[in-house]
């Protein structure tokens, strides 16, 4: 079952469901959620495998949109960025009578040819018996990835009390091929659906354009200026506000 985080709003407006990204958590998008939720009812999970969510063998697609799923009480609207985005279109794709409206954040319906393996070298290498505090954690990451951001964004999944990471990484090292990969799925989600780039990165590109047009034929797209990747960290409210206008459209 996944852990959830819940920001209470009993408007009339459809509830969104909020999907995190590879090695991230519902707390990454604890601000963003909070401010969606004035007006919709949010929820953000901990993807499985990741968090405070159960840990399991697999980490495929139509395993995780099945977790997504069992947690829908009602039809909704879902968010999802990069690996969350990924679980999202294959919920779309499989289970579209519980969709309304879908934001893919920075991921596209493709293979991609990267790997994000040396994340799990660092947070291996990591000597978590020799940790105090999050700022000695931060050094030892710093030998193996320079960008102090992303760093912060790893280290939010460390329980330095427990010298533990929050993540199955033997689990997510072995299934790698599978996350940058996206299962083959026949027919089309017909909602209305936003595909959402950060302006600086390369995940979604016009030669994505078709393969997603195929598979969400409501799809349309925009860009968050002076974001990447992490569009939501970047620029939070322009990535907000692109968001909200779509879904209350």
């Amino acid at each position: 079952m996944l852990h959830t985080i819940m920001h209470v709003n009993s408007t009339g407006s459809a509830p969104l469901l909020i999907a995190h990204g590879l090695f991230g958590s519902a707390r990454n998008w604890g601000v963003v959620a909070k401010r969606l939720s004035a007006t919709r009812h949010v929820t953000a999970v901990d993807m499985r495998n990741h968090g405070a969510s159960d840990w399991s063998d697999a980490h495929d697609y139509p395993g995780m949109a099945a977790d997504l799923a069992d947690i829908i009480d009602e039809r909704t609207d879902i968010l999802g960025h990069s690996m969350g985005g990924k679980a999202a279109m294959t919920l779309a794709l499989t289970r579209p009578e519980l969709l309304r409206k879908m934001v893919v954040a920075d991921i596209a319906p493709v293979t991609y040819t990267h790997t994000q393996q040396p994340m799990i070298d660092a947070m291996r290498a990591v000597a978590l018996d020799q940790v105090e505090s999050r700022r000695d954690a931060d050094a030892q990451l710093a030998e193996r990835i320079d960008d102090s951001g992303v760093r912060a964004f790893l280290l939010q999944s460390l329980d330095v009390k427990a010298r533990r990471w929050r993540l199955n990484l033997d689990v997510l090292e072995r299934e790698m091929s599978r996350i940058i990969g996206f299962p083959e799925l026949s027919g089309a989600f017909e909602g209305p659906t936003l595909f959402l780039a950060g302006a600086e990165s390369t995940y979604i590109t016009t030669a994505h354009r078709n393969r997603i047009k195929a598979l969400f034929p409501n799809a349309r797209f925009a860009r968050i200026p002076g974001a990447g990747h992490w569009l939501h960290a970047d620029n939070p409210r322009a990535f907000e506000a692109a968001v909200s206008a779509f879904l209350d459209a």
